[in-house]
C-alpha cells in the first residue's frame, strides 16, 4: 500500500515535499521557518497568484504529477517575466484528499523545483490542507533589477506586435489528448501533447523586452488574439495582425494534420497556454531573431486580422475551455 498524504501531519508532509526543494543565491532563509527570506536588489518586488483546480486546469489520467508541477509553476513565472522583471521564488498551496500517494506530492514538488530552476528562481515554501478537490495555489516572485515595470497600457499607434515564444502547441495538444490519434507515436502529436503538458515560457524574453524598452507586454495564457485584446484596451489603442507573420511551425502545422486538417492558424489565435510573451516596441526597434514581429498598434480599438475585426474565442475562467 503507497503512504497516502492522510497518514502524515502536517509537518511531516511538508518535510518530504520540501526536501526536493534547492535555494538559490536570492533565497537567504527557505522552507524550514515560519516565513522565507529573499533578497530584493531592486527594492521593489513583482508578485503574481494563480490557482489550479483538478479537472479544470488538469487532468491526472493526462498528466504526470511532474507535468502539473512544470506547468503550474510556469504558468505563473511568465506573468513574472511579463512585467520585464527576472523570476526569484515561489511559494505553493497544496489541498488535496487525504487518500491521494504521498509520492504524487513529491513529484509535483519536483515538477515545481525544475521549472522553477529553468528560470532562474527557486520554491521558498508552501501550505499543505486536506480537502475533496485536489488544488494547487501558485504565488511567484520576480526582481527588477532597476528596470522600470513593462505594462499592459504603454503601447502607442505606429508601436511594432512582436511574440517570443511559441503559439498554437498547447492548444493543440490538448486536441490531441481529447481526441488522439492513430498513432499517438507521431513525433508531431507527441511535440505539442509535450508543450501541453509542460509549457516552455521564454523566460529571458521578458527581461530583454524590458531593455528594449519595450512598450507594453503580456503572458499568452489566453489566447493572442484576447490577451492582444487586453493590450488593446489598456493602451486606448487598435492591434492590427498579420497573418501572413503568424507562420505555424513545422510541428504545430503535422499535428494539425493529425487533427482532421485542423486550421493551424486557429490555435495560435486562440488556443492559450503556451505562455508566450507578446510586446509592443517602437517602430525601429532592433528585434532579435526570437522576437517574432506579428503586427503593429493602430488608431481605434479591438483586434484586427488583415485588416478584420476577430473576436476572441480563448480560455473563459469561468466558463468553456478543457482540462489538461
Amino acid at each position: 500500500m503507497p503512504t497516502t498524504i492522510g497518514s502524515l501531519s502536517e509537518f511531516e508532509l511538508i518535510a518530504r515535499i520540501t526536501s526536493r526543494l534547492a535555494p538559490t543565491h536570492d533565497v537567504l532563509i527557505g522552507p524550514g521557518d515560519d516565513a522565507a527570506l529573499l533578497r530584493a536588489p531592486d527594492s521593489r518586488v513583482v508578485a503574481t497568484t494563480d490557482l489550479l483546480v483538478e479537472g479544470r486546469h488538469f487532468r491526472r489520467d493526462w498528466s504526470r504529477p511532474r507535468d502539473v508541477g512544470h506547468k503550474a509553476a510556469a504558468q505563473n513565472l511568465a506573468d513574472v517575466a511579463a512585467m520585464g522583471a527576472r523570476p526569484t521564488g515561489l511559494l505553493f498551496g497544496f489541498a488535496a484528499p487525504p487518500e491521494l500517494p504521498v509520492s504524487w506530492a513529491e513529484e509535483l514538488a519536483e515538477g515545481l523545483a525544475a521549472e522553477c530552476a529553468a528560470a532562474g528562481a527557486a520554491v521558498v515554501g508552501g501550505d499543505v490542507v486536506r480537502a475533496s478537490e485536489l488544488t494547487l495555489a501558485i504565488t511567484a516572485l520576480g526582481d527588477l533589477a532597476g528596470a522600470a515595470p513593462v505594462r499592459r497600457g504603454g503601447a502607442r499607434p505606429g508601436d511594432l506586435v512582436a511574440v517570443a515564444g511559441r503559439l498554437g502547441w498547447s492548444a493543440a495538444g490538448l486536441a490531441l489528448l481529447a481526441d488522439p490519434p492513430a498513432d499517438p507515436a507521431d513525433p508531431a502529436a507527441a511535440a505539442v501533447v509535450a508543450e501541453h503538458r509542460r509549457p516552455s515560457p521564454p523566460y529571458p524574453a521578458g527581461p530583454e523586452a524590458a531593455r528594449l524598452r519595450a512598450t507594453a507586454m503580456i503572458d499568452v495564457s489566453d489566447g493572442l488574439v484576447q490577451d492582444l485584446g487586453h493590450i488593446a484596451a489598456a493602451g486606448g489603442v487598435r492591434v492590427e495582425l498579420d497573418s501572413a507573420a503568424l507562420r505555424p511551425d513545422p510541428e504545430l502545422a503535422a499535428a494539425c494534420a493529425l487533427l482532421d486538417g485542423a486550421d493551424p492558424l486557429a490555435f495560435m489565435l486562440n488556443g492559450g497556454e503556451d505562455h508566450a510573451l507578446a510586446a509592443s516596441f517602437r517602430p525601429g526597434t532592433p528585434l532579435p531573431r526570437h522576437w517574432r514581429t506579428v503586427g503593429r498598434i493602430g488608431i481605434g480599438s479591438g483586434v484586427l486580422l488583415d485588416g478584420s475585426p476577430v473576436n476572441p474565442s480563448g480560455w473563459d475562467h469561468f466558463g468553456r475551455g478543457a482540462p489538461g
